[in-house]
């Protein structure tokens, strides 16, 4: 694929400034729905991210004061009853892999939310690794209130991490929506601010990240995704592996010299 600086995305809209890759949900009158094709473009987009030289750090966000509301009704939930048992299974696979690669993308990526996160919406705020939101963002993971099991997109492994077992169920089961203050008092949101600061607050995050190293950054989302099925001993023997390899880049020399000049480390990725 082509770096991500030269893509033209065709179904959300894809911006990169310096290292910070940028990318808008924009179908503002539906409140940023997802279609079988955005589905697929975003999840292209975070699996060519491990090939990405320049990119260090994304940021998702929604257009119009919203963040998504989820899948298209009619383009999306109409089709799929149409659908046998395999087709459905291909249409789920596909979400799945939505949140496949944005795990195993090797740059944080921020979620910016405002406004509606609902269904989709909340599993893609769910699925990045930090979340600033604004104090009118709703947050639903309302799959029960059309029929369906709160188990989505990795819903039940995933948000119980965040936010606790029991506040995962409560949410899952009732479908209500989570408030900004009780989402930040949760833990599902790291801060809140107010909506015309949201892009600005977004940007200066993403660029503080991206200044540090990125190797080190792959380094810990890895760990703090494959810890999760570790024991406190293999995760201990599992850190020494990857911060030896750390200790191997030319980042951690330029930290020593810089500590021993007494100026500030310029990280370069490598």
């Amino acid at each position: 694929m082509i770096p991500l600086a030269e893509y033209r995305a065709e179904h959300v809209r894809l911006a990169v400034e310096g290292p910070v890759a940028t990318i808008t949900l924009n179908r503002p009158e539906r409140k940023n729905p997802l279609t079988f094709d955005s589905y697929a473009e975003l999840g292209a987009l975070f699996r060519a991210a491990a090939r990405e030289e320049q990119v260090k750090v994304f940021v998702i966000a929604g257009s119009g004061g919203n963040f998504c509301s989820g899948g298209d009704v009619h383009e999306i939930i109409g089709p799929l009853l149409e659908r046998d048992t395999k087709g459905l299974m291909q249409f789920t696979a596909m979400t799945g892999e939505l949140v496949k690669a944005m795990r195993a993308c090797p740059q944080p990526i921020i979620a910016a939310v405002d406004g509606v996160a609902a269904g989709a919406g909340a599993i893609l705020a769910m699925s990045a690794d930090l979340r600033l939101a604004t104090p009118r963002a709703k947050v639903a993971f309302l799959f029960n209130r059309v029929g369906l099991a709160g188990c989505d997109m990795g819903a039940c492994a995933i948000l119980p991490r965040i936010i606790g077992q029991g506040r995962a169920g409560e949410l899952l089961y009732l479908g209500r929506s989570m408030g900004a203050d009780e989402g930040l008092a949760w833990g599902f949101f790291n801060a809140l601010h107010a909506p015309e600061e949201l892009d600005a607050k977004a940007a200066a995050l993403a660029g503080e990240i991206a200044a540090g190293p990125s190797f080190g950054h792959a380094m810990t989302k890895r760990m703090l995704q494959m810890e999760w099925a570790m024991s406190v001993e293999q995760a201990i023997e599992a850190e020494a592996v990857a911060q030896a390899l750390c200790m191997t880049t030319q980042d951690f020399r330029r930290a020593y010299e810089a500590f021993a000049a007494k100026q500030r480390p310029v990280f370069k990725g490598d």
